[in-house]
């Protein structure tokens, strides 16, 4: 059997067995280097990744007989500027990828024994010094690179951690709180999304955000606190001239979902969803955006969350909902008293606990639509 034979063998056991192999290469880097077993398991899933990409990148090299490639030199860049944003040293770095070189080398050695030759060996270990060499250089100037754009472009640095939060380009949950951290910012649990058309100028609109931007007429911002609409804090109220809708995300993963239906509402809601607001500049709410995403067949249209969100304060009062549906269908408190067989001040009493309970107020146009479209898709009992 002649070298490259041998060589394609042993590159093929490997390859069909790095469910071992990685595992045991990422325990031996973290054996010998301490700041690897403090790694988080969704950092320890992307080292290993890592890992199962290299060995299988290096080993197919050798079987060729070639050298890495520019786009091996581009990802080994991204790698060092990933590394750079989640606050991992650039020295810990370069000494894993040695570890790991030695280690695979020691399980080719192991896998072909005497089949390899002198000439096999000495070929994976030139591969190896050479790629340590350019991945060091590709490493380095990636970390570089974004260390500096961090420490001296903080405002770019914030503008690009909003943007891939409102995208969903955030890589993982343990990468993104390193990210934050590097940059001072602390995201809540469950961030508010703010989307705002009209002028920011007097500040406003950006009061408790942790990360805005304004672009083409829109504020965008990630707030550190929000409440239901209907309790927002007087300094969240904004300008008259300003129109916007703020919705919950459940994680800084739900942000692109938040955003999108901020987003909608924000510009296409009608002029009367902001008229009948309780005070100029008021917010719209997840329910406004999820009545319009319907009405607009838009992707994160979801008719049993708008039920819940405008009709879960009524869950144990079937009274109230019973007069909501009178009300809806004759358009006075008297009329529906009179449907119901109640006199007209039991039928006012109920609306006033309805409006208690779920922040809209039938008597008013937009807030009758939005609960006449949320009692409509309520899944039956």
């Amino acid at each position: 059997m002649n070298g490259v034979s041998e060589r394609q063998r042993v590159e093929r056991t490997i390859r069909d067995d790095l469910d071992r192999v990685v595992p045991d290469v990422v325990a031996t880097i973290r054996d010998q280097i301490p700041a690897y077993r403090t790694l988080s398991a969704a950092q320890v899933e992307e080292v290993s990744a890592i890992a199962a990409w290299a060995t299988s990148r290096i080993l197919q090299l050798w079987v060729e007989g070639g050298e890495l490639e520019p786009a091996d030199v581009q990802r080994f860049r991204g790698i060092g500027a990933a590394r750079a944003l989640d606050g991992r040293p650039l020295p810990v770095i370069l000494r894993a990828y040695r570890v790991a070189g030695t280690r695979i080398t020691d399980l080719v050695a192991e896998l072909g024994g005497d089949r390899l030759s002198v000439e096999d060996a000495l070929a994976l270990a030139r591969l190896w010094m050479a790629s340590i060499d350019t991945l060091s250089e590709a490493l380095y100037a990636g970390h570089s690179a974004a260390s500096e754009r961090l420490s001296g472009d903080r405002e770019r640095a914030l503008a690009d951690l909003l943007d891939d939060l409102l995208t969903g380009r955030q890589a993982t949950r343990t990468a993104l709180q390193d990210r934050c951290r590097e940059l001072g910012v602390t995201l809540p649990a469950a961030p508010g999304v703010l989307v705002t058309t009209g002028p920011a100028s007097d500040g406003a609109v950006l009061a408790g955000a942790v990360l805005a931007r304004e672009r083409d007429g829109t504020t965008v911002a990630v707030l550190a606190e929000a409440g239901r609409a209907a309790d927002r804090a007087p300094e969240r109220t904004l300008p008259r001239t300003t129109r916007g809708c703020l919705v919950v995300a459940a994680d800084a993963g739900d942000v692109p979902r938040a955003h999108r239906l901020a987003e909608l509402a924000a510009t296409t809601a009608p002029g009367r969803a902001f008229a009948q607001r309780h005070r100029a500049g008021d917010l719209l709410d997840e329910t406004d955006a999820q009545v319009l995403a319907l009405l607009a067949a838009h992707r994160d249209a979801d008719p049993a969350r708008l039920a819940a969100l405008a009709l879960g304060g009524l869950a144990t009062q079937p009274h109230l909902l019973e007069g909501l549906d009178a009300f809806l269908a004759t358009g006075s408190a008297t009329a529906a008293g009179e449907l119901l067989g109640v006199h007209p001040q039991t039928m006012r009493h109920r609306i006033r606990r309805l409006v208690l309970l779920t922040g809209r107020d039938p008597r008013r146009p937009w807030d009758r639509f939005v609960l006449e479209v949320a009692r409509s898709v309520q899944p039956p009992a």
